[in-house]
């Protein structure tokens, strides 16, 4: 490999001293100087098509000159004579240079081979940095430098682009020794990034030149609209020969009204070109700064009738005296049909020195930059002062290198300076429309350094149609309150999805999700914020609240009265018969059942919960097991004495109806204490049934809770069973009707309070279970213990052994006939 690679080298030296064999000294692409620099412009247009049959190097002057390169071409002469002419840069030290004609990108070596050459050989040997250039200016596009600077990075030979501006040169590693005085694509990028999101154009195409800057440009704009609001609905790279009129129908049915052209101007002409016989309208052209300041385009016949263009392009710097520099030069512009080397041929003819100086402005900072901060890294690296540079320092390139990244200096108002990636700290874009009067009208700035901001002036531009601001979008903008729903592949396509009750839209956000709102806030439909709650309980101070709580007093009261009624009446009759000292804890149990109405308002706590319910089924179900043992007796002593008289006997012996009371307290309490233990009652922010309104309650465990009730239950349903058995007793013992009255009135009373709780939802349903509590525990009171509270007050008669005796041998006669 290595004896294939030194055979390469030195069939090239061949062909360098073949080319230096006809040396002629006057020529405009050379000339002499203490040190040079090496310049590569192309002047000659050639098509990709470009074929060759053998192997030679291409001659760029057999096709036609490209004028605008050719202005920049001599700007660059212009510069050099400018830094000789100074008597503060360089001042004893002289620059020549050397330019070529790089008008290939695949077939203009022997250029590059020259700049690496040393003494016209290249020597793989040689000392590193001998090369017959310090720095190269160019070459014009990224694909040109793509095929050089690979070549020129070996030796550390700085490259100063005034024109690539693709990403991938900013990569030091790959690119180490390469600089540009062009902003880079990003920043193209940036400033039409900036032109859509002020005016809100969504919905774009990108068309793009089917090259390495096209393509850079089309990958770093798809960057910069990821995840923003805007959509690529269509993208084409533009070759020698595209399709116009395919590209355009199918812009046309992707209903798309703003197109990005991100290409060469070659082919941003052939496109405008043909939009124009295509008859296309009512579009939005936004150009980059490659044809921008197109000089024949804007004058064209029927541009107007395409739409509106915009574009971003670089300010045009006035370089003084660079008109009178053309306009005095002498002869034909550059050599004639003599060359000093080969590609160092202009076909000059056809043009005239004014033309050169109105040419498209183009790049002409960038070029006159890149020769100054050349001349000022040499300036630094040979130590100059005041009038003189020291002579005993060689400045090679890697030196050159080293002080052009550190460059700071001023030109022409703007502060010169490079970046770590080599990319320039100093430049701006413009935002120009071309106008009516065929001239590219500057309507706002987009700059970089030292920080990103833009500005448009809206009033300055004439859109086409309305003139009004056009729009461009997939869908139209949902309204207030609704989400969007993506439909394809584009989130700018999506159908609007109102947000439901509960959720919320924040757009800003993500206009794509209707959020729900957090537990203590409420929405209505297509909403665009959340509402708080109102919280809402029963409180102490509440009209119903304390009208039950005074109900719950005055049945502490009732039971009071009631017991000292009984006390002073113990012996009587009435008493006995209703159980005589039952009664009290009868009495005393229902009071202490009440508590539980007083913690049913108020703001929920864990022990507001627990005593809300605990009383009231403990004491409640001391009271059902007595009126169950009461009914049991009753019917004892009248039918089922006689029948089983062992039973009875035993009853009475050992106290039956305190061990069943007794008995039924105990498995209640452990029932209500093993529940409670497992998973007690807390407070809960009832939300399901008010969307604004949070109803403050407590949240029972039925699995926990249910043993306990169906115990009450079923206490209930022995009760009702001996009472009934015992309806057709005697008048005055009646206690069984009675019993069976209440009980009844209970049923119906909680199938009350069940239907309303299963119906009405809001704050006011613990008061009706506070009234359900009540009624239950008033129902006692009022058909058992007031009827015998009258016979013991108002008929005192019927309060005596002898009535009672009489109402028992009735009975009997009855039931024995």
């Amino acid at each position: 490999i290595m004896k294939h690679f030194l055979l390469s080298l030195f069939f090239v030296e061949f062909l360098l001293r073949a080319s230096t064999a006809s040396t002629f000294s006057d020529s405009d692409f050379h000339q002499d100087g203490d040190y040079l620099i090496g310049g590569l412009f192309n002047l000659h247009a050639v098509g990709s098509s470009y074929h060759h049959h053998r192997p030679e190097a291409i001659n760029c002057s057999h096709n036609p000159l490209v004028l605008a390169n050719y202005r920049r071409f001599q700007l660059m002469r212009f510069s050099v004579e400018e830094v000789n002419n100074s008597s503060t840069l360089l001042p004893n030290v002289s620059l020549g240079y050397e330019i070529f004609d790089h008008c290939s990108q695949s077939h203009n070596f022997p250029d590059i081979f020259q700049f690496m050459s040393v003494n016209g050989m290249i020597r793989p040997w040689a000392k590193a940095g001998e090369s017959s250039v310090i720095a190269v200016v160019g070459p014009f596009t990224s694909s040109q430098t793509w095929s050089v600077a690979p070549l020129l990075m070996m030796d550390l030979i700085p490259v100063v682009s005034y024109a690539s501006t693709s990403s991938d040169f900013s990569e030091q590693s790959k690119f180490p020794a390469f600089l540009r005085t062009i902003p880079p694509n990003k920043d193209t990028i940036e400033a039409i990034f900036n032109v859509l999101q002020h005016f809100d154009w969504r919905w774009v195409a990108f068309l793009n030149g089917d090259n390495d800057f096209g393509i850079d440009g089309l990958e770093l704009f798809r960057k910069k609209i990821y995840e923003t609001d805007i959509c690529l609905a269509y993208s084409k790279g533009l070759g020698d020969n595209p399709d116009y009129k395919q590209i355009f129908n199918q812009i046309e049915a992707q209903n798309v009204h703003i197109i990005i052209v991100f290409a060469p101007k070659i082919y941003a002409e052939a496109l405008i070109n043909s939009a124009i016989q295509l008859n296309v309208t009512n579009k939005v052209w936004i150009a980059d700064d490659g044809w921008s300041l197109d000089k024949k385009l804007p004058k064209m016949k029927g541009i107007h009738n395409i739409g509106t263009i915009l574009g971003v392009s670089q300010p045009l710097v006035t370089i003084a005296g660079f008109n009178d520099f053309i306009l005095t030069s002498k002869g034909p512009p550059v050599c004639g049909v003599q060359h000093r080397l080969c590609n160092q041929v202009c076909n000059c003819r056809g043009f005239s020195a004014e033309q050169v100086s109105t040419e498209d402005p183009l790049f002409s900072f960038p070029v006159y930059s890149a020769v100054y901060a050349i001349a000022h890294a040499l300036h630094n690296t040979l130590q100059c002062g005041t009038g003189r540079c020291n002579n005993n320092i060689t400045a090679y390139p890697h030196k050159v290198l080293a002080e052009m990244k550190k460059s700071n200096f001023t030109l022409l108002n703007h502060t010169v300076q490079f970046d770590e990636n080599g990319d320039p700290r100093f430049g701006s874009y413009s935002i120009v429309f071309w106008n009516r009067s065929g001239d590219a009208q500057e309507v706002g700035f987009s700059h970089f350094y030292p920080r990103v901001y833009s500005y448009i002036y809206d009033t300055k531009i004439q859109w086409h149609k309305s003139g009004k601001v056009p729009d461009s979008y997939c869908s139209p903008e949902c309204p207030v309150g609704y989400a969007k729903k993506q439909s394809g592949i584009h989130k700018c396509c999506f159908t609007c999805v109102i947000c439901q009750n509960g959720t919320y839209i924040n757009t800003t956000e993500d206009p794509y999700t209707c959020k729900a709102c957090s537990d203590t806030e409420w929405s209505p439909e297509g909403s665009t914020r959340c509402n708080l709650r109102l919280v809402e309980y029963v409180p102490f101070t509440d009209p119903a609240a304390l009208g039950l709580m005074v109900i719950s007093g005055l049945l502490v009261v009732l039971t009071l009265a009631v017991c000292v009624l009984f006390a002073f009446h113990y012996n009587t009759p009435v008493v006995r018969s209703a159980g005589g000292s039952m009664c009290f804890l009868i009495l005393g149990c229902l009071s202490l059942s009440s508590i539980s109405v007083f913690f049913y308002f108020g703001k929920p706590s864990v022990a507001f919960c627990i005593f809300r319910f605990l009383p009231f089924l403990l004491f409640y179900t001391v009271c059902v097991s007595c009126f169950v043992v009461r009914s049991f007796q009753i019917v004892c002593i009248f039918k089922i004495a006689a029948k089983f008289p062992k039973l009875q006997s035993w009853w009475m012996k050992y106290h039956g109806q305190w061990v069943v009371i007794s008995v039924a307290f105990v498995i209640q309490a452990l029932l209500l204490l093993i529940g409670y233990s497992s998973d007690p009652p807390k407070p809960h922010n009832e939300t399901f049934w008010y969307l604004d309104k949070i109803i403050l309650g407590c949240d029972i465990n039925l699995k926990a809770t249910s043993t306990s009730v169906i115990f009450l239950l079923t206490l209930c349903i022995l009760c009702f069973i001996f009472s009934y058995m015992g309806k057709d007793l005697p008048k005055n013992y009646n206690e069984a009707k009675s019993i069976t009255f209440c009980l009844m009135l209970l049923i119906l009373t909680w199938v009350i309070f069940a239907t309303e709780y299963m119906l009405y939802h809001g704050r006011h349903i613990v008061t009706l279970n506070a009234l359900a509590v009540l009624f239950s525990l008033y129902l006692f009171i009022f058909w058992y213990f007031l009827p015998k509270c009258y016979i013991i007050m108002f008929q005192p008669d019927k309060n005596t052994q002898q009535y009672f005796q009489g109402l028992i041998q009735s009975y009997t006669k009855t039931i024995s006939q």
